[in-house]
């Protein structure tokens, strides 16, 4: 389930679709692309593939504003994910030459 919390109450929710059925391409096909490439096949190296769900707010349309908190909670994890929309301030950044 995914929702988006507004001021403690609940804005929008609804149950995502995750997982090999839900994606264009398979895992194996995703692997074979992702180490064919030398750098990626080193002895030791972990790597995390983050898959998301075709459920979205913003085609539901959805503003979200400041303190809008997002959760989203599946099965195989005790606890839900939550992360509140914030604004960072703004920060400059000095760029020199290598």
């Amino acid at each position: 389930m995914v929702r988006i919390f507004r001021r403690g109450n609940v804005l929008w929710e609804k149950c995502f679709v995750s997982g090999e059925a839900n994606m264009s391409h398979t895992i194996a096909n995703l692997e074979y692309h992702h180490f064919k490439y030398d750098v990626f096949r080193n002895a030791g190296d972990v790597h995390v593939h983050m898959f998301g769900t075709a459920t979205l707010s913003f085609s539901d349309g959805v503003k979200t504003e400041l303190g809008d908190v997002f959760e989203i909670h599946a099965s195989p994890f005790r606890w839900p994910l939550r992360n509140e929309v914030l604004q960072a301030k703004p920060e400059v950044v000095q760029i020199g030459l290598l």
